[in-house]
């Protein structure tokens, strides 16, 4: 059944993300930075990690708790190899932190083939598929990882959540061979919390073994929801457990007190770890590419290889988000729901800006 959203112009979504960025304390560049991730989130319908949920985590872990400090400076720590980056965020938001880390480790790849950005004691990122897409669009091979907010995931076999969803993301420089970057990326659980809160607020079921409730019994019903498992069973908590480790190397803490500052004792640290990686294409070339192809016709020739015989309505990653971009440039604005438009305008009353009426945005269906 079709959707209806609301257009909304990306001018008028950035000046209100921006109003309430900076209601809650933060510098113009932090707040603007914000509100352009979100934009770019909402552009290719990823709705669980919208201004919603951003504002959302800023609130419970950020600026409204102890997990981010408003105006704090990226530290760089010293390092002995020159294609590494290592840095203390110092609580800084996530989103400005994580734009630097990907803009340094891209200016690494260019000098050196290959650039990595570690990044200790941050506020979470959101989604980190925009980050190595907007990479890939550059022409770079990127990937990321980062510690989610919470340990809200119960390891396979498990019962109590001791894992974050944990997020992998990979970008890889595709448009030129079929008109969009390939971006692989997805939490480590079944769905994403924010998922959950999304089908909350829509009204709608959870897909089956994707949480347990307090008890620890599989529901489907998102209200219910305390702790969510992971997908593929042992596969999924694998992915998971990589983040974490990844994480511990570089100085994360306990994940079970991450952003749970009530359990955080002196000398202890609650707060998230990223990870950055960017490669040249050139650094990877053999240079002996069947045929004579170039690499960027090379790499075309195997994706079409993937979805021949037969295969050719198969999607590829990164495929939905940006047939939802094309949706969202042809609608003229930003998409959002009826109910989403009510959550912006929570968050609009807060930072005394102007509430939003539906009657002023026009609408479309798909």
């Amino acid at each position: 059944m079709p959707e209806t959203y609301h257009i909304v112009p990306e001018a008028r979504h950035d000046a209100l993300v921006t109003a309430a960025y900076r209601h809650r304390g933060y510098t113009p560049d932090e707040a603007g930075e914000a509100a352009r991730f979100c934009a770019s989130a909402t552009r290719h319908g990823i709705r669980t990690h919208n201004a919603i949920k951003a504002l959302h985590l800023d609130h419970l872990f950020g600026s409204g708790g102890k997990g981010c400090v408003p105006g704090a400076e990226i530290e760089e720590k010293p390092s002995r190899f020159a294609a590494v980056k290592t840095w203390d965020a110092n609580r800084k938001l996530g989103q400005p932190t994580a734009y630097r880390a990907i803009d340094e480790a891209i200016a690494l790849a260019d000098k050196y083939g290959t650039g990595t950005v570690a990044v200790d004691n941050a506020f979470h990122y959101l989604w980190g598929g925009g980050y190595v897409m907007d990479a890939a669009r550059r022409g770079y091979i990127a990937y990321t990882c980062c510690t989610a907010a919470l340990a809200e995931v119960v390891p396979f076999g498990g019962k109590f959540p001791t894992l974050g969803t944990n997020p992998h993301s990979w970008g890889f420089p595709t448009t030129d061979a079929i008109g969009f970057p390939i971006v692989i990326d997805w939490a480590t659980s079944v769905v994403a919390m924010g998922r959950v809160q999304q089908l909350l607020r829509e009204g709608k079921p959870l897909p089956p073994n994707a949480a347990v409730d307090k008890n620890g019994n599989p529901t489907a019903d998102p209200a219910a929801a305390v702790a969510l498992l992971p997908f593929g069973a042992h596969k999924g908590y694998g992915l998971s457990l990589i983040n974490e480790l990844v994480a511990g190397l570089i100085g994360g803490s306990l994940p079970t007190i991450r952003n749970r500052w009530e359990n955080v004792g002196a000398g202890d640290k609650g707060t998230c770890c990223f990870y950055f990686q960017v490669t040249h294409p050139e650094a990877i070339s053999g240079g002996a590419f069947a045929k004579g192809r170039s690499q960027a016709e090379n790499v075309k020739a195997v994706i079409a290889d993937i979805l021949g015989h037969g295969n050719e309505h198969c999607i590829l990653p990164g495929q939905i988000e940006a047939a939802f971009a094309q949706k969202t440039a042809a609608a003229g604005g930003l998409l959002f729901s009826k109910a989403e438009i009510e959550a912006l305008n929570e968050l609009a009353a807060e930072a005394g800006q102007p509430l939003w009426n539906l009657e002023d945005f026009g609408t479309v269906a798909f």
